[in-house]
């Protein structure tokens, strides 16, 4: 049997060796820490790339800006309060260079009497877009461009022919000769020289070489005539056209907080963004006209051939708008695979109206392909997907809803 003395040479050694493995592991464990720490902090890199956004863009003064998220892809709108009209860019993508595209818009004040609508003197007043006129003395009419009658002295005329249509003759006696004439829009009635008849220029003038006086509806009234357009339309400044009431700019809406407002030709659309429910995969609003899908776990594939992101857009058109005509486009902002493929998603009514062509290597674009007799909305989905080798690496949806006028002007 090994002595005592043997038996202590022997545990000391023991400990060396286990003091040795000690030190070598622990050794091991600060260079593996080392390791992930330098792992960590290589796979933070890209990450904080990712966080990078463009400046902050403010709303411009007399207006407001819609959308907050500033990172790349990501739109920022911009409207106008009412009374002023916008002037730049009504909407900003935040680019890869980190820059916003676009110029900052503008709230101009819309005075309609810059351009001295009111003639003979008339003072105009500027209203929210529109104007009147305060007419000199001795005229009248919208722009005050017709003289108010004076009557020279004529024998009184039987009550059937007197009243806003009929009026009395201006006679002088020139060389024993009698000449008469009529106020401007009037005209001598028959033989019968002392009375002046009112002349229908909306009748007369209905067709003729210079086109309709009206583009809508023509109303005479006593000596001239005036223009009218239907509801949600203004006249022009010339008289004879219509140009549309912007309801939403000029809040005469009845949107809720949680809608949008659309201005359409002759009226207004309260819109709510949603995003979409499917099944496997669940989406977050990053913009008002944005959603994108949640990140998917490893596992679910079901998840990961949902569409990565759903864009809706709104369109206003008057009706029978010439075709074919490019409507709306869709641009891959990044692309990753090697391949970009577009379609059009929807039922018969969509294809009726609606094809997808591609403009070029990275765009696609929504063509209207015939004329559509409003008002109607028409739907289309343009879908964008990306291909690597053939396989699928994303999908991205844009929703283009248009409303279609009643009217052509």
């Amino acid at each position: 049997c090994p002595g005592r003395q043997e038996m202590q040479n022997s545990l000391k050694q023991v400990q060396k060796l286990l003091s040795a493995h000690e030190a070598s592991y622990l050794q091991s464990l600060r260079t593996l820490k080392k390791k992930i720490n330098l792992l960590q902090g290589t796979a933070k890199q890209p990450a904080r790339a990712n966080n990078n956004t463009c400046p902050k863009l403010d709303a411009p003064a007399n207006g407001r800006k819609l959308g907050k998220v500033l990172t790349v892809g990501h739109e920022v709108h911009f409207l106008c309060d009412a009374g002023y009209e916008l002037v730049g860019s009504e909407s900003r993508i935040c680019q890869e260079s980190l820059s916003w595209s676009g110029q900052q818009p503008l709230c101009r004040d819309s005075n309609e009497c810059a351009s001295a609508p009111c003639l003979n003197g008339g003072t105009c007043v500027d209203e929210v877009n529109q104007f009147s006129c305060i007419c000199a003395k001795g005229w009248a009419g919208a722009t005050c461009q017709s003289p108010v009658p004076t009557f020279a002295a004529a024998g009184a005329l039987p009550a059937a022919t007197t009243g806003p249509f009929v009026r009395p003759s201006r006679c002088t006696q020139v060389q024993g000769t009698t000449h008469c004439t009529c106020e401007p829009g009037y005209t001598i009635s028959g033989r019968d020289s002392n009375t002046c008849t009112d002349i229908d220029e909306c009748e007369l003038f209905h067709n003729g070489q210079a086109g309709r006086l009206c583009l809508h509806s023509c109303v005479n009234t006593p000596g001239g005539y005036r223009c009218t357009c239907p509801a949600g339309y203004n006249v022009t400044r010339d008289g004879r056209s219509c140009k549309d009431i912007d309801e939403c700019a000029t809040r005469q809406n009845n949107c809720t907080r949680d809608q949008m407002c659309v201005n359409t030709y002759g009226g207004f659309q309260c819109v709510r963004v949603d995003c979409p429910r499917i099944r496997n995969a669940t989406y977050v609003k990053t913009s008002p006209m944005r959603c994108e899908r949640n990140p998917c776990p490893v596992d679910n594939k079901a998840c990961s051939q949902a569409p990565n992101s759903f864009s809706y857009h709104y369109l206003s058109v008057v009706s029978n708008l010439s075709a074919p005509r490019v409507m709306f486009r869709v641009t891959a902002m990044r692309p990753m695979g090697d391949t970009l493929r577009f379609s059009l998603l929807g039922g018969k009514q969509a294809r009726r109206h609606f094809t997808v062509q591609r403009s070029d290597r990275q765009t696609g674009q929504l063509m209207l392909v015939s004329p559509v007799q409003g008002p109607v909305t028409l739907e289309a989905e343009v879908e964008m997907s990306e291909l690597e080798k053939r396989v699928q690496l994303g999908r991205y949806i844009t929703k283009v809803t248009m409303f279609v006028s009643q009217y052509e002007f």
